[in-house]
């Protein structure tokens, strides 16, 4: 009887070598680069192609592609298999290890396939005439990897010494890294050795017995993340928190450089692992002239060329051995012969924080720069203002409405501070942009409300105040300081006759009573109580350089320093490029899910405000601090349905608040008109992407001057009423779109 084989496929990885089309968010594997299929789906239909023996397939990929991995692999039978999907990655002897848990779980002590889902092979039948061959060997107890006999010297991939001419299966000598190209001719030469396919076959209670001899806690902490994992009908998922106690490591170095015995069987296919332009170009069908031509691309005179391009026309004229690959926010030129050194490229702009290695430009983007403009101005002066500078105004008790019905009419709410703050704030913002509303009224009228019902004893600001002005909540709270402040600055810009001494005031009662006389920063409120938070911090930030604008003074700027410290010495982590939200008492992160929680609205926050301090300041380095944090929110924070950000996500880009507010979408348009001209890539198309995102899904779909706050995964409402605390982020996003595009 055939042996089962249970095979994997592994598909978690990112291929920059294939940048700039390969990226995170749309690795090779998911790419159809030789127009039959994507590498994923041709890997799955090899797999299943085995012509006798019962094969499971089982996928190892990324949860934050589970959506793409769904869509690629609908309608192809695993034939008992099922997806498994890491929360985060931690390199190949992990995926190994599940995989072989998988196996001992399912079917005992069985045979097992492990293979890359991105690599060219010839047929599905000469495949698995080379795999069967391994069996016996793998039966008997040895681990089996797959060469194939090297046809020039290759510095792209990693050798196997045999033991002998290796015409059949042979004795492993040693597994060799990537050699220099003098090196690999030597290898060339001496005929024993192999390029390394990636390729295991073994017995389960094989690879169980090197895991616990060489990486117990490898296999000890998968094992304890596999036995926690939940599975519903589209997978297995693996806890983030156990999986991510695994050692990252590759399985080479875990296992292969320890183990002994093993066996190499040679491919009797051809093979390529496309992980470089020269490596397509060697297997791609070729013009008359050697090349390759992929795209809307015009070539004269050109040779032995790889021409890809995936928007706009690229012409070349002779060119000889050359890479051009043009995507629609990046190009790569290179000799091929320098092609697999795009890795090079890929660091220095990761380093510099360039989004272009993060995620892909959709197609459909609006490429006309102000695109957007009529209708945010039209909506802003004729619909939002007149509305809420009318309805939004508490005429009987004093002060602004906390939120509206979708009639517009008051839903007779407490009053919290911060949203008296920013409607104060929104009105001074919209007068200084030509609004010619009765702004200086609603500030006035605004600030005495506060003043006149919202002080504590101490010279601070309760946290909430009753419909009628009584307070309501006394608390004196570091994000609603932040908010007055803000307002108090803008009401100063505008000639408020009383905001210079609120705003001293205020600042008095700040450095007495919420500043952290322990560590750097300050406390969520002056009890000192409940988790330390970023937010707060970011809201100061942006009141301490609303200030240096109001006054001139550098003392703010210097405040301002203090927070951008915090924020580089705990708030951002460098490894992932994202923003903690919570903290304990000593700037550690919060045990648990908060921990792990960011928000893609606040990355964006971040971004905007971090360029306007470098501009302010002259610390150039900060503006990559922003790229990186709009990067990853780009790349991991979005909800690919809509396009719109998600409410939270853990650091390795799982969905945790799958609702998307309208408050994140209006700051990634701040975002990127920040970015836009920070000396980086042009974001003038996404700036528009992402205004016509704001308006489909919140605006549109609302009564004149209202808006969608809340919409769920699949776009629909959540909403039940209009809070009036985002009408300050409209306001203030629109109209910097406003001032950074032109009337036509």
């Amino acid at each position: 009887m055939t042996e089962r084989i249970v095979s994997f496929v592994m598909s978690g990885g990112v291929g920059s070598r294939l940048w700039p089309l390969s990226r995170e968010d749309n690795p090779k594997q998911f790419h159809d680069l030789s127009g039959d299929g994507s590498m994923l789906v041709k890997t799955l239909r090899r797999l299943k192609a085995r012509q006798e023996g019962e094969t499971p397939v089982y996928l190892i990929a990324s949860e934050r592609h589970a959506a793409r991995v769904k869509d690629d692999i609908a309608g192809i039978d695993l034939a008992g298999g099922a997806a498994i999907f890491e929360p985060t990655g931690r390199n190949t002897a992990a995926a190994v290890a599940i995989a072989t848990l998988q196996t001992l779980d399912a079917y005992g002590d069985g045979i097992v396939l492990v293979v890359p889902s991105d690599h060219e092979i010839s047929t599905d039948d000469q495949f698995w005439q080379t795999i069967e061959q391994g069996v016996p060997a793998a039966r008997e107890g040895r681990l089996v990897v797959f060469g194939i006999r090297p046809s020039q010297p290759e510095t792209g991939y990693g050798y196997i010494e045999v033991a002998g001419s290796g015409q059949g299966v042979s004795d492993v000598s040693r597994f060799v890294e990537k050699p220099d190209l003098e090196t690999a001719r030597a290898y060339l030469e001496a005929g024993n050795f192999f390029w390394n396919t990636g390729i295991f076959l073994f017995r389960a209670s094989t690879m169980r017995e090197e895991f616990l001899k060489h990486q117990p806690q490898i296999w000890q902490t998968a094992e304890q993340a596999f036995r926690t994992a939940s599975r519903d009908l589209s997978g297995l998922y693996m806890p983030l928190e156990a999986y991510e106690a695994i050692p990252s490591d590759s399985i080479d170095y875990a296992i292969m450089e320890h183990a002994t015995g093993i066996a190499m069987v040679p491919a009797a296919f051809r093979w390529n692992d496309l992980g470089s332009w020269q490596s397509l170009l060697d297997v791609s069908p070729t013009d008359a002239q050697g090349n390759v031509i992929v795209g809307d691309v015009v070539a004269m005179d050109c040779e032995n060329s790889y021409m890809r391009s995936e928007g706009r026309l690229l012409s070349a004229i002779g060119l000889k051995d050359i890479a051009i690959v043009a995507t629609m926010d990046a190009t790569f030129v290179a000799p091929v012969s320098h092609s697999q050194n795009v890795k090079k490229i890929v660091e220095q702009l990761e380093k510099s924080g360039r989004l272009e290695t993060k995620f892909t430009p959709s197609h459909d983007r609006v490429l006309q720069s102000g695109a957007w403009r009529k209708r945010v101005h039209h909506w802003l002066f004729e619909e939002t203002l007149p509305l809420w500078s009318t309805a939004g105004v508490d005429e009987r008790y004093g002060g602004f409405h906390e939120a509206l019905g979708f009639d517009g009419k008051s839903l007779m709410r407490p009053k919290r501070m911060r949203t008296m703050a920013r409607q104060v704030y929104a009105f001074a913002v919209a007068k200084a942009r030509g609004w010619d509303g009765p702004a200086d009224r609603l500030i006035a009228y605004g600030l005495d409300f506060m003043s006149g019902n919202g002080r504590t004893e101490r010279g601070g600001w309760v946290r909430t105040m009753n419909l009628d002005g009584g307070v309501a909540d006394a608390t004196e709270d570091a994000y609603d300081h932040s908010c007055v402040l803000l307002a108090l600055a803008y009401a100063h810009m505008c000639g408020n006759p009383d905001a210079l001494r609120l705003g001293a005031e205020t600042f008095d009662f700040l450095d007495a009573h919420l500043e952290d006389q322990r560590l750097t920063g300050f406390l969520e409120t002056s009890a000192g109580e409940g988790l330390r938070r970023s937010n707060p911090h970011m809201h100061l930030l942006e009141a301490f350089l609303a200030w240096h604008t109001a006054t001139g003074d550098r003392n703010y700027l210097r405040r301002a320093a203090r927070i951008i410290d915090l924020f580089r010495s705990h708030f951002f982590d460098a490894e992932s490029w994202t923003l903690g939200e919570y903290y304990d008492d000593d700037w550690l992160p919060a045990a648990g899910e908060k921990g792990t929680w960011t928000e893609p609205g606040h990355h964006f926050e971040w971004a905007s405000l971090l360029v306007d301090f470098a501009a302010k300041s002259g610390q150039k380095n900060l503006t990559a601090y922003a790229r990186k944090l709009y990067a990853s929110a780009i790349a991991n924070g979005l909800n690919r349905a809509t396009g719109l950000a998600y409410g939270a996500v853990s650091r390795q880009g799982m969905p945790l608040d799958r609702v998307s507010r309208s408050w994140p979408q209006t700051e990634a348009i701040k975002a990127a008109i920040a970015l836009d001209g920070a000396d980086g890539p042009d974001l003038k198309p996404e700036i528009e992407a992402r205004v016509g995102r704001l308006f489909r899904w919140h605006i549109d779909p609302a009564p004149l001057g209202l808006w969608i706050d809340r919409i769920d995964e699949r776009g629909r409402s959540l909403a039940s009423e209009v809070p009036a605390s985002i009408f300050y982020h409209l306001v203030c996003a629109l109209m910097q779109y406003l001032d950074s595009t032109s009337e036509n």
